[in-house]
């Protein structure tokens, strides 16, 4: 999956580990992905949580889609920082998933991602 994603590796980003349930992802924020604050713009940390969330839940053998996300900005990053988006499922029934995101810098909680998941047709 994480081959045909053309947005994903465009940016950067980098699969670290998988297992069932499990996927940690990085990205280093470039120049191009800060906004006027010199900052980095919120889009591109929801970015790496997603696609980190999306290879969690998709780790197993059915194919799944998001259903409902959120996100929680804790701390700003720059250009040039490594940010680390970790994926943990908290639970799977029937169609249905939740998964956790923490995207860090530095070992340091820069956000917190929720998402759900639901199963589809191949």
């Amino acid at each position: 999956m994480f081959e045909a994603d053309a947005a994903s590796r465009k940016l950067g980003i980098e699969l670290v580990e998988l297992s069932p349930g499990h996927a940690r992802m990085s990205m280093v924020v470039t120049e191009d992905m800060v906004n006027g604050y010199a900052i980095t713009h919120g889009g591109y940390v929801f970015l790496l949580a997603d696609t980190t969330f999306a290879m969690a839940c998709n780790s197993h053998d059915d194919s799944a889609v998001a259903a409902r996300c959120d996100i929680r900005y804790l701390r700003p990053t720059k250009a040039g920082d490594v940010l680390v988006a970790d994926a943990v499922e908290r639970a799977r029934f029937g169609r249905n998933g939740l998964y956790d995101v923490s995207v860090t810098c530095r070992d340091e909680l820069i956000a917190e991602f929720r998402g759900d998941s639901r199963t589809v047709a191949r």
